[in-house]
C-alpha cells in the first residue's frame, strides 16, 4: 500500500505543472487599428516595440498584438475597430491616422485608446484638451497636419518661378480641410495659384497626376492624409514618371526617391506611443496622460531626384536639411 501510495504521490507532482501552466492567465492584449498597410507600417511599428519594451512589455513574450490594416480604405476602419472591441482587446492602438483613432473612438468608451496622429487632437474630438485629455483616449500629436504653411514656404524656395502647383488632397480625410485651408493662405501670401485634386482611390491618383499634367502645374504639393501615406512607391513613381517636382509631409519617402520631405519624426512618435501604451497597461488612466507633441520636425531632400528633374537645390536648403541623400 505504500509503494501504491508513493507511485500516486509522484503522479499527482507531476501534473502540477502541467495544471499550473493551464491557469496561467493570458497575456494582455494590444489591438493594433492600422489605416495604412502592414508594409508601410513596419519600419515604424519596431519603434512603438521599442517604447512597449521600455515599459517592460515585449511581444509574444509578456503581451500580444492583434493586428488590423485597413489599406488606406477608412470606411473599413469601422467594422476593423468594432471586431478588435468584440474580441475583447486590453487597449487600442490607432497610429499615425485620424480616421483610425475616430474610429477606435466611436467603438468603445472603455477600452483605453493610444494615438498618434497629425490633426489637431482637441479639434477634431478625440480629447477634452492636451493636458487633460479626458475620457479613455491619449497618444502622441505628430504635428503633420500644422506644417503645410512651413512645408509650402521650403517648397517654393526651392522653385521660386512656380506659378501654379497642385495640392495633392484625400477628400474622405476629416483633417482634410483645415489643413487645405492653411495651405491655400500660404499659396496666396507667396503669389502660387494652388489647384486642388481629390483622390481617395489608387485610380484617382491616377487620374490626378493625369489632370495636373493637363493644366500644367509646375509641382505638386502633397497634403497629410494615412491613405497616401501607404502609398509611397506609388506617388514617388507617378511623380518621376510626369518629371513632377513634389513635396511630402513624411521624411522617410525622401531616401525612396522623393524629392522634398517635410514632417514629424513617425519614429519617434510611435516609441512615445509604446511607452504610453506599457504604462497603461500597467494600471494608469488615459484620462492621466496629457497629449505629448513631437518635437522633432525633419526636413530631407533628394540630389539625386533634384538632379533628375534638372532642380538645383539652393545652398540655404541645404544648410536647413536633417537628411541629404546624395
Amino acid at each position: 500500500m505504500r509503494r501504491r501510495d508513493f507511485i500516486a504521490g509522484i503522479a499527482g507532482s507531476a501534473a502540477w505543472p502541467l495544471a499550473a501552466g493551464a491557469q496561467r492567465p493570458a497575456l494582455p492584449v494590444i489591438g493594433y487599428l492600422g489605416a495604412s498597410s502592414r508594409e508601410n507600417d513596419a519600419p515604424t511599428l519596431a519603434s512603438m516595440r521599442e517604447g512597449l519594451k521600455e515599459s517592460g512589455f515585449v511581444e509574444d513574450q509578456n503581451v500580444t498584438i492583434d493586428y488590423r490594416w485597413a489599406d488606406g480604405l477608412y470606411d473599413r476602419l469601422p467594422a476593423l475597430a468594432a471586431d478588435l472591441v468584440r474580441r475583447p482587446v486590453d487597449i487600442i492602438f490607432a497610429p499615425s491616422s485620424t480616421p483610425a483613432a475616430l474610429a477606435a473612438k466611436a467603438a468603445t468608451a472603455s477600452i483605453p485608446i493610444v494615438f498618434t496622429a497629425g490633426s489637431d487632437p482637441v479639434a477634431v474630438g478625440l480629447v477634452a484638451s492636451l493636458s487633460r485629455p479626458g475620457g479613455n483616449v491619449t497618444g502622441v500629436s505628430i504635428l503633420v497636419n500644422l506644417l503645410s504653411a512651413k512645408r509650402l514656404e521650403l517648397f517654393h524656395t526651392l522653385l521660386p518661378k512656380a506659378g501654379m502647383v497642385a495640392a495633392l488632397i484625400n477628400p474622405n480625410s476629416p483633417n482634410v480641410w483645415p489643413d487645405l485651408e492653411e495651405t491655400q493662405a500660404a499659396a496666396k501670401g507667396r503669389g502660387l495659384q494652388l489647384i486642388v485634386l481629390n483622390a481617395s482611390t489608387a485610380v484617382e491618383i491616377e487620374t490626378a497626376f493625369a489632370r495636373l499634367v493637363e493644366q500644367r502645374a509646375a509641382a505638386v504639393f502633397v497634403l497629410a492624409d494615412g491613405f497616401f501615406r501607404s502609398r509611397p512607391g506609388h506617388l514617388i513613381g507617378l511623380a518621376a514618371r510626369h518629371a513632377l517636382p513634389a513635396s511630402y509631409p513624411w521624411p522617410e519617402f525622401v531616401p525612396a526617391g522623393g524629392l522634398m520631405g517635410y514632417g514629424a519624426n513617425a519614429a519617434d512618435s510611435w516609441r512615445q506611443a509604446g511607452v504610453y501604451i506599457g504604462r497603461i497597461l500597467k494600471g494608469e488612466r488615459p484620462a492621466d496622460l496629457p497629449v505629448m507633441q513631437s518635437t522633432k520636425i525633419p526636413f530631407a531632400l533628394n540630389l539625386k531626384t533634384a538632379k533628375a528633374l534638372g532642380l538645383d537645390i539652393p545652398p540655404m536648403l541645404l544648410a536647413l536639411a536633417d537628411e541629404v541623400i546624395e
